[in-house]
């Protein structure tokens, strides 16, 4: 039943051999040949299906399987037989359920199903159908696929040309940004190199540390194993599909809560960084007290780093400033430790350069992300419906 994967016989995946005494004779009856049609009797899920290719060695099918082999007509009568199974209702109707939630049919009742059997002629003509429609499903797969991998590559562009002003057009009545982080830090210089020239007017480069009240990895907690008051934010937190979660946190010691100042408690706009971990190192996502719930605060573990922009900067855009390509490559690069356990120090944070618009012109930066993206998520939204 493990070989049964995807319409198609999968050795590679669960192997099992016969020894060579039973190979030598005992289970003759159980040997597949080219062409049969193979059916699932023991699940869940039932009545899976495969043809044995010509390419697959001599085998043996065990209880939790059916041989299906025509008297006649074999190549026309099997993918027939396999087109009908797989639509036919009645397998799970028949089924009997025993322990743990195992179902399986019986050989007799396999052996009794009913088949509507058209003429031969028909057969032919249904398995052309069914051949050519297959043919056409993989097709529009093999086009989502595509067209799922042209979304992400899209959106990337956006987040590009949105860190370097050419996303939205500039307005000259916008505040200049060299003014904003004047005020923020009246002793604040401008980053001088030659690439920043190339940025638009009003915009001005700066380090990541210039704009943030806190930027700092979270710390190691004292957890307990029963007290589920207090959760910890934990790079598991940060989930793949770029949303927030608190599902598999993990919880603090109550008694250690006045250790973590309120400084550590997560905010509205805090932007998440994981900082060790192969595969996951690197990845961004914007937290919201939203995800909360009933509980009274969350704080970040030492795995995390914490990016909380001044009031007077928009963390949208600069959670969509380290989110893009350039930025998570310029991450990438500056990680330090072992091949199996990479790590983000807060100082490559720190240093990261930011070119930051006039205020006014984040907030439309991000209104237009927002709009491009939300129209992308839809057209992926329909793609796996």
């Amino acid at each position: 039943m493990y070989n049964l994967r995807n319409q198609k016989i999968d050795f590679a995946y669960h192997p099992q051999y016969i020894t060579e005494e039973v190979h030598n004779g005992k289970l003759l009856r159980s040997r597949t040949e080219v062409g049969d049609l193979i059916m699932n009797i023991v699940g869940p899920p039932l009545g899976k299906l495969a043809i044995i290719p010509a390419t697959l060695p001599q085998a043996n099918f065990n209880q939790a399987a059916v041989l299906i082999r025509p008297y006649k007509f074999k190549k026309v009568l099997v993918p027939y037989l396999k087109a009908y199974l797989e639509e036919m209702s009645e397998i799970n109707s028949i089924a009997t359920r025993g322990s743990a939630g195992q179902v399986n049919i019986s050989l007799t009742q396999s052996q009794n199903m009913r088949i509507p059997l058209p003429p031969l002629n028909e057969v032919e003509r249904i398995i052309n159908e069914v051949v050519k429609y297959d043919l056409l499903i993989e097709a529009v797969e093999y086009e989502t696929i595509e067209l799922q991998a042209l979304i992400i590559s899209i959106k990337n562009k956006i987040l590009d040309l949105a860190i370097h002003g050419k996303l939205v057009p500039q307005d000259s009545n916008d505040e200049p940004a060299l003014n904003l982080l004047k005020r923020i830090n009246p002793d604040f210089t401008p980053c001088d190199n030659g690439q920043y020239r190339n940025i638009p007017k009003n915009w001005c480069a700066c380090k990541l540390v210039d704009i943030c009240s806190f930027l700092s990895r979270g710390k190691s907690p004292k957890y307990s194993e029963d007290d589920k008051t207090y959760p910890v934010f934990a790079q598991k937190c940060n989930l793949k599909d770029g949303d927030v979660s608190l599902e598999q946190a993990r919880f603090l010691d109550p008694s250690t809560i006045n250790k973590w100042n309120e400084v550590y408690k997560l905010q509205t706009g805090d932007i998440l960084v994981n900082s060790t971990g192969t595969g996951t190192v690197g990845r961004t996502r914007l937290f919201n007290t939203n995800c909360l719930g009933n509980y009274p605060f969350v704080v970040p573990d030492s795995h995390v780093s914490v990016v909380r922009v001044l009031k007077s900067i928009c963390p949208q855009y600069i959670y969509a400033y380290i989110s893009s390509d350039s930025i998570q490559q310029y991450m990438e690069k500056n990680l330090a430790g072992s091949t199996n356990q990479k790590e983000l120090y807060i100082g490559v944070l720190e240093n990261m350069q930011i070119f930051l618009p006039p205020l006014a012109e984040q907030q439309r930066i991000v209104a237009r992300i927002e709009e491009l993206f939300s129209t992308l998520d839809n057209i992926q939204k329909a793609l796996e419906a």
